[in-house]
């Protein structure tokens, strides 16, 4: 059955308009200002309500082995908690250890989401060693639509790459047109601290923000950069969380580096306070790059609000608080090994609207941009996502901006026994969501299909520069 979505608030990059929308299968197929309703098309009443592109989270772990554990999600409880909050596509990070092949990592990671997922999805390749095996494996992944790298210039002795890595993966991805993403800090410093803290009996939650302060990021940045620019290779920051890192990934913008800067919903609504909870509940606020102090929250609104960060993901890593996050309580343990990572896909686009919209620091059009229509431009999905026009996927999110509710564990679909947001309150959320023209969310309830979503093969940049 067709969908015709009436007398709704068509927002866009740069579009405000009120208009109607048909929907053929998984296509929008017209926009007009008013179209007349036939027999066989189910009207959705959108009068009063916003009409956004489907979000797009450019930076989520669903499967991810990690610090000893593994995340607590699947692509079932994380697709319909992602769908709930508007979110219509997710790039996930595969996350390879050094050892292994990255193609039987990239098959393994794609496994988990194929006739699982209701909502579409994608994937960044991490790259934690480089050689010439990997070199003619990263080609295969990149053929097969994964414009994307991923690298960690942290986590020593698990994900982090050497100079010389970097140097190959960054000359590669210029070859390919790939985009290269990267974790920016120094791996070095940061297990230099950690030592130091430990062996001086500083072992709680409180102590990660310390061992892994605002310098080491910025140096992350200015690191991956320099590389950048020897090599010509597009970048990514991902997870910026602090006044120092944009600043430094502003110097090299200004000399023509083209790099992009993200940063995360936790990084904009938490702050380093939340960490230092007592009684280990800080433990639930531990991910990397830390909640920094309340003062950087003020400088990444401003750099929101002037286009300098292009996109708000989520960095979604789930874990459960109690036996997961325990594994780091002392005395028997140490901050250095909590699980790192704050559930949060299902909330990302409610709290910046919430803390955004509605407080005047950003327009309807700067909320679909970040949310939706950069990450699709950055990673070579636009304009089949991204945006309401005709052609485009049938992605869409009819938000109700006079719903307002509390977020609570008791109620989110993430698959974890905590809430990192729990008790705030929100004003406006999906009422309905279409993932490729099906409905797959109404009022906070999933009600789409298992299996729906599919894997979307990205172009390069190369690709996106002849079309």
């Amino acid at each position: 059955m067709n969908l015709l979505i009436k007398n709704g608030r068509i927002i866009t990059a740069d579009q405000d308009y009120v208009a109607d929308i048909l929907v053929d299968g998984e296509t929008i197929v017209r926009i007009e200002p008013s179209i007349a309703a036939e027999n066989d098309v189910e009207v959705i009443d959108a009068a009063g309500k916003y009409v956004f592109p489907g979000f797009i989270d450019p930076h989520v772990h669903v499967y991810l082995p990690f610090m000893g554990t593994c995340a607590k999600d699947t692509y079932d409880s994380a697709s319909r908690a992602a769908l709930v909050g508007g979110t219509t596509t997710l790039i996930e990070m595969c996350c390879p250890a050094r050892d292994d092949e990255p193609i039987d990592a990239y098959q393994l990671w794609k496994s988990k989401a194929v006739g699982v997922s209701a909502c579409d999805f994608s994937f960044h390749m991490g790259v934690t060693r480089f050689d010439s095996t990997v070199k003619d494996q990263l080609r295969q992944i990149a053929e097969d639509g994964i414009q994307s790298f991923k690298v960690f210039l942290a986590y020593k002795g698990a994900f982090s790459v050497t100079d010389s890595e970097l140097f190959q993966v960054c000359r590669l991805a210029k070859e390919l047109g790939v985009i290269v993403t990267a974790h920016c800090e120094n791996a070095e410093l940061v297990a230099s601290l950690q030592s130091e803290l430990v062996a001086s009996g500083n072992l709680g939650p409180e102590y990660h923000e310390p061992s892994r302060p605002v310098e080491v990021e910025a140096e992350g940045v200015h690191h991956f950069c320099t590389f950048l620019e020897m090599t010509g290779a597009s970048g990514y920051i991902v997870h910026t969380s602090c006044q120092p890192a944009v600043e430094a990934a502003q110097k090299f913008q200004a000399r023509g580096v083209d790099v992009a800067i993200e940063t995360v919903i936790p990084h904009l609504v938490l702050d380093k306070t939340y960490a230092e909870r007592p009684d280990f509940e800080g433990a639930k606020y531990v991910m990397s790059p830390p909640l920094r102090d309340v003062s950087h929250q003020a400088f990444l609104w401003n750099a929101i609000e002037s286009d300098v960060i292009a996109t708000v993901a989520t960095d979604h890593a789930p874990f459960d608080f109690v036996i997961q996050k325990e594994m780091g309580k002392p005395p028997e343990s140490d901050f250095t090994k909590i699980p790192n990572g704050i559930p949060s896909v299902e909330h990302r686009a409610t709290l910046l609207y919430t803390h955004g919209v509605l407080t005047g620091r950003i327009t309807l059009q700067q909320f679909v941009r970040l949310v939706s229509t950069n990450a699709a431009k950055l990673f070579g999905m636009y304009p089949t996502k991204g945006t309401l026009q005709v052609g485009s996927d049938a992605d869409l999110v009819i938000w109700d901006p006079e719903y307002r509710g509390t977020i609570s564990a008791e109620t989110h679909l993430m698959n974890t026994d905590y809430d990192g947001f729990e008790g705030f309150e929100i004003a406006g959320r999906p009422a309905v969501v279409l993932c490729r023209g099906q409905v797959s969310a109404r009022d906070g309830q999933f009600t789409g299909t298992l299996g729906h979503g599919r894997f979307v093969a990205r172009k390069s940049r190369n690709q996106a520069s002849e079309s």
